[in-house]
């Protein structure tokens, strides 16, 4: 018994000592559910530690594909959630799982294809360089995999008057995978492809491609960031959880997101407002 109770002493004392300081670490970390753009380009790697270094506040990332992001946050996986799907993050939202939505910042989609340009749609607009693609059937290669891009990409099909479903043959080719393995697959199939600008930037082995279409307004790449809705979630870390989306639309914040460059290249483009959206 004397054993015992000196065993439960040392035991308590332990507690005293490596308890409240690992309690304490955990209660000063949140976790962000984000989109893999925002990982692979490496945003992330250059953002958290000044964030960190600011306030104290660790913060463990969830990377997926947005319709994960979100399907993960709706189980109350995350504190804070960053993606860049509009119209389901405002569904989000108006279903209750987040407060509020701000928008963050934004890049824009850029249409990748070979150099030699078989289709013969380099510097056309979207709508048209897809109408192109599909009659001439040059490879294209898809995400496949019900990520923000892969929406984005499908919402580009209808603008420019195309069934894909229907329209898809040998031609359309499904990566089912990240930006980056889409990419490679575009690479060694001199195919089509469409692309975040960040992703792009960051990826080195282009062999023949190069950007054929840029610039329209349809291309537009808008994050949003949004504090999951602590009613629905008690577990939600409200107040360390607001203080990172504030931090991300306020001017540091804002300015840390600018200075991210690759190769002298900005990949995202502030553009927070405060009003929620």
């Amino acid at each position: 018994m004397a054993a015992r109770r000196l065993f439960v002493a040392f035991a308590l004392l332990c507690g005293l000592a490596f308890g409240p300081e690992a309690s304490s670490a955990d209660d000063r970390a949140i976790v962000l559910a984000t989109t893999t753009s925002t990982q692979e380009s490496g945003l992330l790697d250059h953002l958290l530690p000044i964030f960190r270094d600011k306030t104290g506040i660790d913060v463990k990332v969830i990377a997926r594909r947005a319709d994960e992001v979100l399907d993960g946050a709706r189980k109350g996986e995350a504190d804070v959630v960053l993606t860049h799907a509009r119209p389901q993050e405002e569904k989000f939202v108006a279903d209750g799982f987040a407060v509020k939505r701000f928008d963050v910042m934004y890049n824009d989609y850029v249409l990748i294809g070979p150099k030699s340009d078989p289709a013969g749609v380099k510097g056309k607009d979207i709508a048209t360089a897809l109408k192109a693609i599909e009659a001439k059937g040059a490879p294209f290669v898809t995400r496949g995999d019900r990520s923000g891009t892969h929406a984005a990409e499908l919402a580009l099909w209808i603008v420019a008057g195309i069934d894909i479903a229907s329209a898809k043959g040998a031609w359309y080719r499904e990566a089912k995978q990240g930006m980056d393995a889409a990419l490679e697959a575009a690479r060694t199939a001199n195919a089509y492809v469409l692309s975040d600008r960040g992703s792009w930037i960051a990826f080195r082995d282009r062999g023949d491609l190069d950007i054929v279409v840029e610039g329209d307004k349809r291309l537009l790449n808008q994050y949003g960031v949004m504090l999951m809705n602590p009613e629905k979630f008690p577990n939600v870390k409200k107040e360390l959880g607001q203080t990172f989306v504030d931090w991300l639309i306020s001017p540091e914040g804002q300015a840390a997101i600018a200075g991210y460059k690759v190769d002298g290249q900005q990949l995202f483009f502030p553009n927070a407002d405060k009003s929620a959206g």
